[in-house]
């Protein structure tokens, strides 16, 4: 039996890493300007991070160790393949560390049951966030509805289970007028967050690409997560002053190792 949102979602203040389910509630879309000379500098970035390892050779112990550097920096979660949902969960137990776990991805194109049935069961074993990929070639095609109901049917999922949701519409593969098609159907459907990319297309994330899909859901409350590419705190910063509310990142470690040791003003 699913959770209620109530019983599943931590209590977190922050701005950039706060879940709405009131999409009348504006605060998902909202972004804190990250100054270094906070004591917390180093925990807001670690708050913005979805520390991700979705290569297809990681082994259990790489996941293992992963969970461990979440745990250390405290990370917004760990984003991992459906198949180490279960021991992500185990090994983030008792953290406020949220597992975080991909559906349709990278492609895209399995169908509609299929990735509902999909982040269904990744709910089950413990995935408190869910990163789905639109179906890229039917936007393309001029299909609005369809990619619409492939959307809800995984939002619809979430909100059963009190798991954020999260659509990638790949903009690297979009003109900009299919990347405001993708964040309006993913307004539509009620989503919490759109996110630029998997990492595994031609491109990450861009600025552009971010404020682009920022100016379309950030009045009604929606999140963006910026993924792809985002190596270096000087690239996240750049991201976050775009509108990215939270980063993909495989690259957490070096990111956090650079916020801890900056000197300045941001």
């Amino acid at each position: 039996m699913f959770l209620t949102v109530n019983e599943t979602l931590p209590n977190k203040q922050d701005a950039c890493n706060h879940v709405i389910i009131n999409h009348h509630d504006h605060s998902v879309g909202e972004h804190t300007p990250i100054k270094s000379k906070s004591d917390n500098f180093p925990k807001d970035i670690a708050e913005l991070i979805d520390h991700t390892l979705l290569n297809p050779d990681a082994t259990e112990n790489d996941i293992i160790k992963f969970c461990a550097e979440a745990r250390d920096f405290g990370f917004a979660s760990v984003c991992v393949n459906p198949t180490f949902v279960s021991l992500a969960q185990e090994e983030l137990a008792g953290t406020n560390v949220r597992v975080c776990t991909v559906v349709g991805f990278p492609l895209g194109a399995h169908m509609s049951e299929v990735k509902s049935f999909e982040a269904r069961q990744a709910i089950r074993q413990g995935a408190q966030e869910i990163d789905m990929v639109i179906n890229i070639g039917a936007l393309k095609s001029g299909h609005d509805e369809l990619v619409f109901e492939d959307i809800r049917k995984v939002v619809e999922a979430c909100e059963e289970g009190g798991t954020l949701s999260k659509v990638i519409i790949e903009a690297a593969l979009l003109t900009d007028e299919e990347k405001i098609r993708a964040c309006e159907l993913s307004k539509r459907a009620q989503a919490n967050y759109v996110k630029t990319s998997t990492g595994f297309a031609s491109g990450g994330a861009t600025e552009s690409d971010v404020a682009l899909m920022s100016s379309v859901v950030k009045s009604y409350g929606m999140g963006v997560k910026a993924a792809g590419g985002i190596k270096t705190l000087e690239d996240l910063k750049k991201m976050v002053s775009s509108g990215a509310t939270r980063i993909g990142a495989s690259a957490g470690v070096k990111i956090m190792k650079e916020a801890q040791g900056i000197v300045g003003e941001y």
